[in-house]
């Protein structure tokens, strides 16, 4: 495919493609349609850019995050492609504007929000590309916002599908990096690609290391604190389940000296957008937010993503993490999480109003979570294996490089089992760990459970022992947070045959925690004189333009123009990141900082 090297190469300033890219540009080239299922950092907007630049006329990319839209449109105007996005944010002049260039003949990119494309006003403009025959393609990033049960969803990308009615012969490519196959045959169905091709590159991103640690009582500002020590001057993302507690801790944060910013729906838009606009182009600031933030973010050195609460999926999980090291260099995906945070989670999807099969299918994203974080094995595998890959242990996660020990804690899980059969199952593990330790709180002598068998008989654990055994039985299935008994602990039908001595049970002990160091302490390259006036000449630039550095150039580009040294246009245009447009408009002054330093 000589003609998309040649392209990849010029504009791109890359040498050749990665897995599926290649077959993904010929198959849309080509005219038909394709399901791209590609992990965050791998390469897929290239996909649809490169046919769009091949294909007579202008390539349409559907995206759902207006913000974003500016910093994707900027990139691309770096490398000299004439793109240009249409939205909400713009005022009539400027938006009619864009469609002059449109029907022009002046764009070969136009990025567009799902409810601005399906106006009749703007479908009936498309309707004139297509008769002329300048209608390349349509790209449908984010495609897992169709799904209803997915954890982005969006109504309006329901009626993409009538694209394909009206557009028979323009082709469609959607865009994911995260889909099961329950989301995945929702994406087909609902946007009337039943015939697409589907490309799947491997899940795995190799660069990232998982750590999940317990919620130590009491201490998960101290466990966030140690984990950020090793972060300082990084930028990363922090994640909280309340509006309230992404406040709380981005002020804690900025007490300690970190640059922490707080993103959540309850602000208003315009705090939203700028402190998302510092994030994307300031160096070293973290995120503190709730889900909210982050889909479609193209920050490339986001160092790491942090969770402070559980999340609802593995997805859920897989993408908020993604957003992590998509530069390809070390980066970490850290979460500590609670026996509360299963509780909060079953007691939600039980008293949703959904109906019980889609409360069905969120139970089993929930228990898929929980069990990933309950794992003794390789957390990669687990993760991996859900999105139906399978790989060997990974050497890259805490499970791998600290492993934890198996114990038979059959006697344990009947004792807390019994417990709670005992005390009416309409307790929760606090109380249920009262019992077992035989402390006389105010609960226990008010309805009698000092009198229980099983009063007192647990005093071989701490508080942090029985929460580890309820959690294991919750992520074993054997045990139910019951929303009729306000998250009261429920035995299931899988209980018995523990609780009657017939099966035994093997859980996990926690891990002594150590932690391996990182993989490459020096990332930033603080002893790196080049390096670091490579960045300062790119922050500069930056500011000129009033655009993040990473649009100008990756750290990866910086990185190997330091070590290469190159002392000519010619030798420039040998470095990845860099093409033609790039080297014609930035060479002279780069050559000139190389030659100084």
């Amino acid at each position: 495919m000589p003609a998309a090297l040649d392209l990849l190469r010029s504009v791109f300033g890359y040498a050749g493609f990665r897995g599926a890219q290649a077959e993904v540009v010929d198959h849309l080239v080509a005219g038909h349609d394709a399901l791209v299922l590609m992990p965050t950092g791998g390469g897929k907007s290239l996909c649809y850019q490169i046919p769009a630049l091949m294909r007579p006329g202008c390539g349409i990319v559907v995206s759902p995050l207006i913000a974003l839209m500016q910093d994707q449109v900027d990139a691309l105007m770096q490398a000299g492609v004439r793109a240009a996005f249409v939205n909400s944010s713009q005022d009539f002049e400027t938006a009619a504007a864009t469609e002059r260039r449109l029907l022009a003949g002046e764009l070969d990119l136009l990025y567009v929000a799902p409810e601005r494309l399906m106006t009749e006003r703007f479908l009936l403009l498309l309707d004139r590309l297509a008769a002329a025959g300048k209608l390349a393609l349509f790209a449908i990033d984010e495609a897992h916002c169709v799904s209803q049960w997915g954890h982005d969803f969006r109504p309006e990308y329901l009626q993409l599908s009538a694209l394909a009615e009206r557009f028979p012969r323009v082709p469609r490519i959607a865009l994911t990096a995260t889909a099961d196959s329950l989301t995945q045959g929702e994406i087909r169905s609902r946007l009337g690609l039943a015939a697409a091709r589907t490309f799947v590159a491997s899940f795995d991103r190799p660069n990232i290391r998982y750590t999940v640690v317990p919620r130590g009582t009491g201490q998960p500002r101290k466990q966030l604190q140690d984990f950020l020590a090793e972060h300082r001057n990084e930028a990363g993302i922090v994640y909280c389940l309340s509006r309230k507690k992404v406040d709380e801790t981005a002020n804690w944060l900025a007490g300690l000296g970190v640059t922490a910013l707080p993103y959540h729906a309850g602000m208003s838009a315009e705090d939203r957008r700028e402190n998302q606009q510092r994030f994307v182009r300031t160096d070293a600031v973290v995120m503190v937010a709730t889900i909210a933030f982050g889909m479609g973010i193209d920050k490339p050195d986001v160092r790491f993503v942090a969770h402070l609460d559980l999340p609802k999926s593995l997805e859920a999980y897989y993408q908020e993490t993604g957003r992590a090291g998509r530069d390809g260099e070390p980066a970490e995906a850290w979460m500590t999480y609670g026996l509360n945070d299963v509780v909060v989670h079953g007691m939600r999807i039980d008293e949703s109003s959904a109906p019980e099969e889609q409360k069905r299918i969120e139970r089993q994203k929930s228990n898929a979570m929980l069990a990933y974080c309950e794992t003794a094995g390789c957390r990669r595998t687990v993760l991996l294996n859900y999105f139906g890959e399978t790989t060997a242990a990974c050497g890259n996660c805490d499970t791998c490089l600290d492993p934890p020990q198996l114990w038979d804690g059959t006697v344990a899980a009947q004792k807390l089992l019994s417990a709670a059969l005992r005390t009416g199952q309409r307790f929760g593990a606090g109380h249920l760990i009262d019992v077992l330790r035989g402390r006389q709180s105010e609960k226990v002598a008010q309805f009698g459970h000092d009198k229980l068998p099983t009063f007192g008989v647990g005093a071989e654990f701490d508080d942090a022992g029985w929460r580890a055994v309820a959690r294991q039985l919750l992520a074993a299935g054997l045990l139910h947070a019951d929303a009729q008994r306000h998250g009261g602990l429920t035995l299931t039908e899988a209980a018995r045959p523990v609780l009657k001595g017939e099966a035994t049970l093997m859980l996990r002990r926690q891990a002594q925690g150590r932690r391996a160091p990182r993989r490459d302490a020096s990332v930033q390259r603080a002893d790196d004189p080049l390096f670091q006036a490579l960045r300062a000449w790119r922050a500069d630039l930056a500011r000129e333009q009033g655009v993040p550095a990473y649009v100008i150039l990756h750290d990866k580009t910086l990185r190997e123009l330091a070590d290469a040294k190159p002392d000519s246009p010619a030798a420039l245009l040998r470095i990845g990141g860099i093409g033609e447009a790039k080297a014609a408009r930035y060479g002279a002054a780069l050559l000139e900082v190389i030659a100084a330093a």
